[in-house]
């Protein structure tokens, strides 16, 4: 299995149940997967610089999973074709910035 960081940008108007039903479903597909889900990060509404399709503002997340490759293609399509989404990137992180990472957020 690889690590993988999945950032979403979601809509600035979102509801925090939308959100949290997101970020279960992602839970979810990633462990119907035999995935693993390490870290779930709010980073919360931000800003943007320019509009991005006619929106000012986001939700930004970060989820920090550990999946085989090829198995996070659905979720991508799922992201990719929400209304609810204003951008995603689904990110290999290699192991050795990985265990890094990891060990920051436990200290």
């Amino acid at each position: 299995m690889r690590n993988y960081e999945i950032f979403v940008i979601f809509d600035g108007k979102i509801e925090e149940k939308q959100l949290t039903d997101w970020l279960d479903k992602i839970t979810e597909d990633v462990k119907n997967t035999q995935g693993e889900v390490l870290a779930v990060d709010k980073w919360g509404k931000r800003q943007f610089a320019f509009e991005v399709d006619h929106r000012t503002e986001g939700v930004y997340t970060v989820v920090s999973v550990k999946a085989e490759p090829n198995s996070l293609d659905e979720l991508d399509q799922k992201l990719r074709y929400s209304d609810d989404v204003v951008r995603h990137k689904i990110v290999r992180v290699p192991d050795v910035a990985f265990a890094k990472i990891g060990q920051t957020k436990t200290n």
